[in-house]
């Protein structure tokens, strides 16, 4: 081979590996209603950290939990309930402390009825047949669509009538799919383009339920991961929170 040339492919060959080399990689695991929200503020953090290579990886904060504590590959976990995130750290799976990021709310949606015109009693009603909810044995989501439920007296009948997600996201597509008339389901995916373009949905009374504080934590693994702390500095920036907003997220500090 020409000298010069075989000198410029190992020359190319060394930078690309070097290039390579300081490549940061860094996977989440995030709640499912964060499923548009997170995926836009990734998006976002790429453009001015265009190196770092992040996986996002959404469903129930409580398997999520209980994937962590038997070392899951993880680095930061987004979870529904803060409650999962200081657990961890309790239990010396994750480096404390957890940093709360939003209040979630629950709504009706349907993509068949009129949920605007819905409140919760409308479920008890003979014409709806199937209800969704979040399994509320992991999904934070689904705890409070229960204790809604039954603050408003309504549990008894609409028990019965129950179809189990396995996340919030899953809860969503049981109503898109015809298996539900109806969901309870995270705002911030009522919110999304998508789902607002095929039905409407009614805010439940943030008095019927437990506040839904979400937060986030590095976890053990995460620890020395300089894309970890980079991004969680950066959810907590104007532009992440600005995101939030927008998908109805009610941040700390503006809790009424």
């Amino acid at each position: 081979m020409f000298q010069p040339l075989k000198s410029l492919l190992v020359g190319l060959a060394v930078a690309v590996g070097m290039s390579a080399a300081h490549a940061e990689k860094m996977t989440i695991a995030a709640a499912a209603d964060l499923k548009f929200a997170l995926t836009e503020i990734v998006t976002e953090y790429k453009t001015s950290h265009p190196k770092d290579d992040i996986e996002v990886v959404f469903g129930s904060s409580g398997k999520f939990s209980s994937q962590i504590q038997q070392n899951a590959p993880y680095d930061l976990f987004f979870s529904a309930d803060i409650l999962y995130p200081r657990e961890l750290v309790k239990a010396g799976d994750a480096i404390g402390p957890a940093h709360p990021y939003a209040y979630g709310r629950i709504v009706l949606w349907s993509n068949t009825l009129d949920a605007s015109k819905m409140t919760l009693d409308s479920l008890t009603g003979t014409d709806i047949k199937r209800v969704a909810i979040a399994n509320p044995k992991h999904a934070p989501y689904g705890k409070r669509a229960e204790e809604a439920l039954k603050a408003a007296g309504v549990w008894d009948k609409v028990e019965p009538k129950l179809v189990y997600g396995e996340n919030i996201s899953h809860t969503a597509q049981l109503v898109e799919t015809g298996n539900a008339q109806v969901g309870v389901i995270a705002l911030s995916l009522a919110l999304n383009p998508k789902l607002a373009a095929q039905g409407k949905y009614w805010l439940i009374p943030d008095k019927l339920h437990e506040p839904l504080e979400q937060a986030f934590v590095i976890t053990k693994r995460g620890a020395d991961n300089p894309v970890a702390k980079s991004f969680a500095a950066y959810m907590e920036g104007p532009q992440a929170r600005a995101v939030m907003k927008r998908y109805g997220f009610v941040l700390p500090g503006e809790l009424k």
